[in-house]
């Protein structure tokens, strides 16, 4: 923040001079009336590379005219004048501290401010400490599983990620390789290669799996989209499809999306007019689910879609297609891309509770919170105060999944796991810091929020 004081006086009295000497040609020249600049407090910081608990302050502020500056490092000691140099200040003690530099100069005053976090381990950077939690997310949760999405390169990368999905996860989902256009790239072709990755990496580490989605509107090969056969060889292409990639997948994955993001977003939230829809009819889904089931009675199957928490009548129309289903469906999969200021609470418990109250398991399917809905293409990183909103909001999430009934949990599904490769930083072409992990793998405060709603 920034404060220029006694500069409006000024401007007035330097107006009305102007004005003055507009008449008769007598008195001063306007064009010879400069208004200075005002001075403008600026300054930088770094953490000392030999003493974590070291701040080092450098006043930044330039000026035409001479100026003073004084400091106030946040440590109720009251105010100290500026020296040379850069000035070293320690900060000993866990907390939040304001930092604030007044600058005058001719009667001018400005001052800037920010505030640093400290923890056990020194001064954060910007401000946002790492959890320092040493506990883990699939212990903590007891009675559902935690779940993490992955693709076959990670997997084989090995690394931080695999090491962490080992720790911390125990249920995966591809982010996108079990879907048809990867899995079924060409008519009579199917590759399961990166699936397999998956799901044998999970096996081997005693994981579930959870397949995401045999039916997508968004993820459906040229071909298909192009089907060139009659409606009931379109019909029966799909169960092929479904039956072999189910059967070759039997025993490893436990549940799977049948159908993902079938309903518009539009009024009323009709299907979308997709190609399964031409070639199958209105009752595709209902098709889907069957053919699903007949190739594995034992699998747990759901229906998966947007905004349920943040549309009341997309939500209406969910429960209404769900309830079409029968005893075809064992569960919802609610995906929850949210903000760390919405939906509200009474909102995603209404999801909840429409869940619950048709007998049926609920999946908060990928979980991620938007520390920048706003849109706000200038931020540079995760304000303090953000990162505790995101906290929050993630504590109230699994606060909410965490006290449904037993029988209707079945896993809480986070949407990636380092905040640079989530997609939402290109879906919004803004940056944003949404998952449990920052870029270098450190538990951010999110991580915290998660694991305190199990205590």
């Amino acid at each position: 923040m920034k404060r220029i004081n006694k500069f409006l006086p000024l401007l007035i009295a330097l107006f009305l001079i102007g004005a003055c000497s507009t008449e008769g040609g007598d008195g001063l020249n306007r064009d010879l009336i400069v208004i200075p600049e005002p001075i403008k407090a600026s300054f930088d910081v770094s953490i000392s590379t030999t003493d974590p608990y070291v701040l080092l302050l450098n006043n930044t502020t330039t000026h035409h005219l001479s100026f003073t500056s004084v400091w106030d490092y946040g440590l109720g000691t009251g105010t100290v004048v500026d020296g040379d140099g850069v000035e070293q200040v320690r900060y000993d003690n866990e907390g939040e501290y304001t930092i604030e530099l007044t600058v005058k100069s001719d009667g001018f005053s400005s001052t800037s401010s920010m505030t640093i976090a400290v923890n056990a381990d020194g001064i954060c950077p910007d401000g946002v400490c790492p959890s320092t939690n040493t506990g883990n997310l699939k212990t903590a949760a007891t009675t559902f599983s935690v779940g993490m999405i992955t693709r076959a390169s990670f997997i084989n990368g090995g690394g931080q990620h695999t090491e962490i999905l080992k720790d911390e996860f125990n249920n995966l989902t591809s982010e996108y390789e079990m879907k048809m256009n990867v899995m079924y790239p060409s008519q009579g072709n199917y590759d399961f290669s990166a699936g397999d990755v998956i799901v044998n990496f999970a096996q081997a580490n005693n994981m579930d799996v959870h397949g995401h989605a045999l039916i997508w509107h968004n993820a459906t090969p040229s071909w298909v989209e192009n089907f060139a056969g009659t409606d009931a060889e379109f019909e029966a292409m799909i169960e092929d499809y479904i039956t072999t990639t189910v059967n070759h997948f039997k025993g490893k994955v436990r549940s799977w999306d049948v159908v993902n993001e079938a309903l518009e977003d539009g009024t009323g939230h009709p299907l979308r007019n997709s190609v399964f829809r031409q070639k199958m009819g209105d009752d595709y889904i209902k098709k889907c689910f069957q053919f699903a089931r007949n190739a594995d009675p034992d699998a747990i199957l759901f229906y998966n879609d947007y905004n349920m928490a943040s549309s009341p009548t997309k939500r209406a129309a969910m429960f209404a297609l769900v309830d079409d289903l029968g005893d075809l469906i064992d569960g919802v999969g609610a995906q929850m891309h949210i903000s760390y200021n919405g939906p509200s609470a009474a909102n995603i418990q209404a999801v909840a509770d429409g869940t619950v109250s048709r007998g049926l398991k609920l999946h908060f399917a990928e979980l991620d919170i938007r520390t920048n809905p706003e849109g706000d293409s200038s931020v540079s990183s995760l304000s303090s105060d953000k990162a505790n909103s995101q906290k929050a909001k993630f504590k109230e999430v699994v606060e909410i999944y965490n006290a449904i009934p037993l029988d209707n949990k079945f896993a809480l599904t986070v949407w990636g796991l380092r905040d640079n490769e989530s997609w939402l930083i290109d879906f919004w072409g803004v940056p944003d810091w949404p998952l449990l992990y920052d870029e270098n793998y450190n538990r951010k405060p999110a991580y915290d929020g998660f694991i305190e709603a199990l205590q």
